[in-house]
């Protein structure tokens, strides 16, 4: 599965999760000049920056096949110190990470490359690196996209649904592995049976959905 977002139709550029999340960001600033962030993935590093530009400490974590990729961007953004490299994904999260208990974790991708169930686990086990009041950023491939045309779980409960795109969107996307498609009601009960106190949940203009949570 190609989990690039260049590749796939979210809104980037004008992510409203993202946008949250960095005024979150400046709001604890104020507070407390510690403020710990997980982005992930973060290959591209653009998020990782942005919360480095506002004074965070951040983990970038993504895949150990792209660590060379993901060490450079640090590198030439100018900020090694304020930036670290962690080598892990959503369905392998290590045990003690870097920078934990955390503010603000983002994940942007990767939760319908697996099944309701393992998606709920990885949920909750990313509540227990925040800190209390730590608030939890999801965004998710939506049933009602585009990609949601031709798939073959479309009628399915979303804890059974989990198969390929249709042939045409999974070449389009170059996403050919099984995925699990989230509506926003999907994605809201996802959080509530993870243990999350939701604060907020919508679905985009592409049809993609997108969470805000708190650990409580």
């Amino acid at each position: 599965m190609n989990n690039d977002t260049n590749a796939i139709p979210f809104e980037i550029g004008n992510d409203e999760n993202e946008r949250l999340a960095l005024e979150e960001c400046v709001k604890r600033q104020r507070v407390d000049q510690r403020v710990s962030v997980l982005v992930i993935p973060s290959r591209h590093c653009e998020l990782a920056v942005k919360f480095a530009h506002l004074g965070a400490q951040v983990t970038a974590a993504d895949s150990p096949s792209v660590k060379s990729e993901v060490e450079g961007r640090i590198l030439a953004s100018g900020f090694r110190d304020e930036i670290s490299y962690l080598a892990c994904t959503l369905d392998n999260l290590p045990d003690d990470q870097p920078g934990e208990p955390y503010d603000i974790i983002f994940v942007r991708r990767g939760l319908c490359g697996m099944p309701y169930e393992q998606a709920r686990i990885v949920v909750r086990q990313l509540l227990l690196k925040l800190r209390i009041g730590g608030k939890l950023y999801l965004s998710i491939l939506g049933l009602h996209s585009e990609l949601g045309e031709g798939y073959a779980d479309h009628d399915q409960p979303v804890d059974q649904r989990f198969a390929p795109l249709s042939p045409s969107l999974a070449k389009r996307y170059n996403i050919t592995a099984p995925v699990c498609l989230y509506t926003e009601r999907n994605l809201f009960m996802l959080l509530l049976e993870a243990g999350a106190s939701v604060l907020r949940t919508l679905t985009t203009t592409y049809g993609n959905v997108k969470a805000v949570a708190v650990r409580v």
